[in-house]
């Protein structure tokens, strides 16, 4: 401020002077400062140590990933061949390790190297009427045949045929997938807690608890081997976005496409669409989500495409959403109709058919978890701090929201010392996802493959993150330490002190793993397939149960009836009429149901017709009776009058009328097989 005076000097005119007022010292200084401030050069780049130690940080934690998912390859693949003793095997015991609907993918993989050429092989495999008798199937379609045909490709346009044998380059590419799985899950976990000792805890929990974070050791040509890989990596990828909070068109897209890539790369997995609908979901609370939803459905388009015009991805449930959520963020109107419509009556369907529904619901990937499971997780540590990351993140979550709800007031840039864990978007993204899929893995135990590596990359996330104790300190408000300081001992603490757990308790154990040679011995099935090959007419057909069809389609290459495939409404039927011959039916009805899929051979196996299950009412034969009336479930199960005895133990018998239809050419101790008749020559 100035203060003026008047002054005038003899007769002349008066002069203005201004005084200023004394200023302070403390301000002086400080517009000096801010002179200096404005008028020097801004640095342009950091100081050369801090890059350093930037780029140190960045390339061990790669390396560390890098090595991690390379590892867990070598030791799958050393595990494979001390169980299996795989390289010690014949071509056809080999082939007997892949079972159920795994021998079917892989060999759709075989028909595929041995075809004149690329494009004779999709035709084959796109007009397919080699498989399955009376029916034309598209196989690529039906049982998402991609892999296989990528596997193919590359084996033939590499050159491996002369340096490895095709079924070693299958199995070497899945392995490879399940490395770069791990490695993602080290990524999505390093991002979220900002130090690379996190990703290396979940890929040891991982590891650990492999018997329930995958199925890579009993079915590698599974499509969750196949689709799960490029699901971690569509995970990580979206957490670095989250993260990162870009918010240019150019970015957002960029990060949209990662995100929706591997939609479109994964149509190896018929439920891709069902895992995603939970990742969809929780992106509605992002401001970016029309853009994510635009591009998913041209890449669900596209897929649809792919998969030449596969309905299933049309009826899907998340396409439901999405097209819903689009609809609100245009209209604010909620105008879809007809998807319960359609779900009612898929149920009424399924409800219709009593043994399917019953069928399928007693497999064991659809049943619910049991307590093993929760058991295994305890004791290898992973549960409780799962359990404990997982309350600290939701509580904190529910502070911000309550804030945001009363208006206090909110930091733009939340640091360590706020102890704020649940603002953090890619955080929130990331507990609503794992609720979701937990909530999903503790109704169908065959989801827990997708829950449980989720379950160790967040409890490792949580134990080595900074701001996840100083949440937690600060709610305990102590005063004897500061608070900063014991959060940062404690994340590098906990997670050592688990580390050297699970290794003074596990490590000796996998060790034991690969050096134990094991032996895959199942001579019966060897003997039936060998006996198949010499005795069968190529032209016959076969039939039995699915998983057993699968095997024979597999090693032996003749037509079957039925195959493991659930997605076919006509196959499912199959199915269930094949299993009558372990039912209390007659000959004659067995004989009809057979020669109406034009079938040669029957193959009765002693372990489905004395089955003895664990699982109350699951058995095959049980399943059967109740579907035919020959049970009543009161009190008890009480056994209804029928006048003939079970097919499977009457047809052994060789007597009047079973050897009319039935004459039995070949058995062992686990399969009887009988040629069918086709002259029927009654006896009394």
């Amino acid at each position: 401020s100035a203060k003026k005076e008047k002054m005038v000097w003899g007769n002349g005119p008066s002069v203005e002077l201004r005084q200023r007022n004394k200023t302070k010292s403390s301000e002086s200084e400080e517009a000096t400062k801010e002179d200096k401030i404005t008028d020097a050069p801004l640095p342009q780049r950091a100081p050369k140590y801090v890059l350093f130690q930037r780029f140190a940080k960045i390339f061990i934690g790669c390396l560390a990933a890098v090595i991690s998912g390379m590892m867990h390859v070598f030791y799958l693949s050393a595990y494979h061949e001390r169980k299996f003793w795989f390289s010690n095997r014949q071509e056809l015991e080999r082939e007997i390790t892949f079972q159920g609907d795994s021998a079917i993918y892989y060999s759709y993989y075989k028909d595929m190297l041995k075809a004149p050429s690329f494009e004779r092989g999709i035709y084959e495999l796109t007009h397919n009427n080699k498989t399955v008798s009376l029916k034309t199937i598209n196989a690529v379609q039906q049982m998402c045949l991609y892999p296989e045909l990528i596997a193919s490709v590359l084996y033939q346009a590499t050159g491996s045929s002369e340096m490895v044998e095709p079924v070693y380059f299958y199995i070497g590419i899945v392995f490879g997938l399940q490395g770069i799985y791990v490695t993602a899950l080290f990524i999505t976990s390093w991002i979220m807690s900002g130090t690379w000792l996190a990703g290396m805890l979940t890929v040891a929990w991982f590891l650990i608890n492999r018997v329930d974070t995958t199925r890579i050791e009993y079915s590698i040509p599974l499509r969750e081997n196949w689709a799960l890989p490029y699901f971690a990596c569509q995970v990580a990828a979206l957490t670095g976005y989250l993260k990162s909070n870009l918010n240019t068109n150019a970015e957002v897209r960029h990060k949209c496409f990662i995100h929706t890539r591997s939609h479109v790369c994964s149509p190896s997995w018929p439920r891709t669409h069902y895992v995603a609908k939970a990742v969809k979901l929780i992106l509605f609370l992002s401001q970016q989500v029309y853009e994510v939803y635009k591009i998913y459905v041209f890449s669900l388009f596209l897929g649809y495409l792919l998969q030449f015009e596969n309905p299933a991805l049309l009826v899907s449930p998340l396409l439901s959403l999405v097209g819903a959520l689009m609809l609100i963020k245009c209209l604010q109107l909620n105008v879809k109709k007809g998807t319960f419509v359609a779900k009612v009556m898929m149920v009424i369907k399924f409800y219709l058919v009593n043994f399917t529904l019953n069928w399928l619901l007693c497999q064991e990937s659809l049943q619910a978890p049991s307590q093993d499971f929760f058991l295994r997780l305890t004791q290898s540590s992973l549960l409780p701090f799962y359990v404990l990351v997982l309350i600290i993140c939701l509580l904190s979550m529910t502070q911000v929201i309550f804030r945001r709800i009363t208006g206090m007031s909110q930091k733009t840039a939340v640091t360590l010392e706020d102890g704020r864990i649940g603002g953090r978007p890619e955080i929130i993204y990331h507990v609503i996802h794992t609720i979701l899929l937990g909530s999903l893995a503790m109704v169908i135990e065959g989801l827990k493959y997708v829950w449980t590596p989720y379950v160790c990359m967040l409890a490792a996330f949580g134990v080595c993150s900074p701001e996840l104790w100083m949440t937690l300190l600060k709610w305990l408000r102590l005063r004897t330490v500061h608070p900063i300081l014991l959060a940062l001992i404690l994340s590098m603490a906990v997670p050592t002190i688990i580390g050297l757990s699970l290794w003074k308790e596990f490590f000796p154990r996998l060790i034991t793993e690969l050096t134990e040679l094991q032996e895959f011995y199942d001579p019966d099935t060897v003997e039936l397939m060998t006996w198949i090959k010499r005795q069968a007419p190529v032209a016959a057909v076969f039939a039995g149960s699915p998983q057993l069809m699968g095997a024979i389609k597999l090693c032996t290459g003749w037509m079957v009836t039925s195959l493991p495939l659930y997605s076919d409404d006509d196959l499912l039927k199959r199915n269930e009429n094949i299993y009558q011959i372990y039912s209390k039916r007659s000959a004659e009805d067995i004989y009809k149901i057979l020669t109406s899929y034009k079938a040669n051979y029957l193959i009765v196996e002693d372990a489905i017709c004395n089955e003895v299950g664990t699982m109350r009412g699951c058995r095959v034969k049980d399943l059967l009776d109740v579907a035919n009336g020959h049970v009543v479930c009161k009190e008890g199960d009480k056994l209804t009058y029928s006048k003939y005895g079970r097919f499977c133990h009457e047809v052994k018998i060789n007597y009047s009328p079973y050897v009319n239809y039935f004459t039995r050419v070949y058995w062992n101790r686990s399969y009887f097989v009988y040629k069918i008749n086709t002259v029927i020559s009654f006896q009394s």
